[in-house]
């Protein structure tokens, strides 16, 4: 094995979470063409709803490929649905109610502005109890990063603030910050059956809620397409987002999709001719600014890998992964495996074999 190359840093994880935030940042401009015959609260519901439709047809298709099923990614096991169904209660329920009762209180303006929020929230959550490492580099380019969605989505002509709306779409933004963290912890298992788990529980969460407030739906051709912008914008944008998050860590990952709302001002201007003003381009400069920072990150020190045993998509063409085998194999396969102690120094990254705690600064 070349030693050299399975040293080498892989930079593919970033294309994932690029992929993810174009596809969610397509959509704005479509969603609000529909937002107009779908009231906001059932089409969040839709839109999650043909996530999960779209994710499961295709998983219906993958069933009968021999191809695809000798590379599927392990399957979800008994001791990650804690983590699963405490991501599905903060990111799919509590958060999309609270985001819709602050909506009531606060103008459009306020509630646009405390949404880029989530990044912050996801990155503190990510530090403080789920210590991962985040060197200064990484925290200016979120403050690049928050302070640009700020721009994208600021209006002087609004400016109505209550407390309460506040606080509630701020707790809507830990709460996502929580699920984002949460299914981190679980990002090496099959992202498409976490995605499509994800998807029927917000949709359904945010359809009762529709109910339940009353809300009246015109069920005709525009809950179709609801749902196939749903299929394509949010389903196979959170299964990129989790690809991303197994290699990334949840910090990177989010700064990364904070990129979406500066690619759903773009959409909006090529496909409804919207424009928000001069504010696009200290924006811009912003989002470009922080993802250089990070993508040009350089995490480098002695570390250790403590013996672990578990069960994730792998191959042998990396260092961490050269257990023995009996009998024939493809590549990449899925087993349980265990890893022995391991010491030694190379570039990295969070990903599911270097979450490790720091003691002092290292990367650069």
């Amino acid at each position: 094995m070349n030693k050299k190359k399975a040293m080498k840093i892989n930079k593919t994880p970033f294309m994932f979470i690029l992929v993810s935030a174009f596809l969610f940042g397509v959509s704005v401009p479509f969603a609000k063409i529909l937002v107009y015959d779908i009231p906001p609260v059932p089409l969040a519901g839709f839109l999650y709803l043909g996530a999960f439709l779209g994710l499961s047809l295709y998983s219906a298709v993958r069933m009968k490929s021999r191809h695809v099923l000798e590379h599927k990614s392990a399957s979800i096991e008994k001791k990650d649905i804690p983590w699963l169904i405490g991501a599905i209660i903060a990111g799919g329920v509590i958060g999309p109610i609270c985001l819709m009762i602050g909506l009531t209180l606060v103008s459009g303006f306020t509630a646009s502005l405390l949404l880029n929020l989530e990044g912050l929230c996801t990155a503190l959550i990510a530090v403080l109890l789920f210590k991962e490492h985040a060197s200064m580099r990484v925290w200016v380019a979120l403050c690049c990063m928050t302070i640009a969605g700020v721009f994208l989505t600021w209006d002087t002509r609004e400016g109505v603030f209550t407390v309460m709306g506040a606080l509630l779409i701020i707790f809507a933004m830990v709460c996502w910050g929580i699920d984002n963290n949460l299914t981190r912890k679980i990002s090496d298992k099959d992202p498409v059956t976490i995605a499509k788990i994800k998807g029927l529980a917000a949709g359904t969460a945010s359809l009762t809620l529709a109910l339940i407030l009353g809300v009246k739906i015109t069920w005709d051709y525009k809950i179709a397409m609801a749902l196939l912008l749903g299929a394509l914008s949010y389903g196979i944008s959170l299964v990129f987002f989790i690809k991303a998050l197994k290699d990334l860590g949840s910090l990177r990952t989010v700064l990364f999709f904070s990129s979406a709302p500066f690619i759903g001002a773009i959409a909006s201007l090529l496909i409804l001719r919207e424009w928000i003003g001069w504010t696009m381009f200290p924006a811009m400069t912003l989002m470009i600014v922080g993802v250089w920072l990070t993508a040009g990150e350089k995490h480098v020190h002695l570390h250790i890998h403590e013996p672990v045993t578990h069960n994730h998509l792998h191959t042998h063409t990396d260092m961490h992964h050269l257990h023995e085998h009996t009998g024939s194999f493809c590549e990449p396969h899925t087993h349980e495996h265990t890893h022995a102690r391991l010491i030694h120094t190379h570039e990295h990254y969070p990903d599911t074999h270097h979450r490790h705690v720091h003691k002092r600064k290292r990367s650069c």
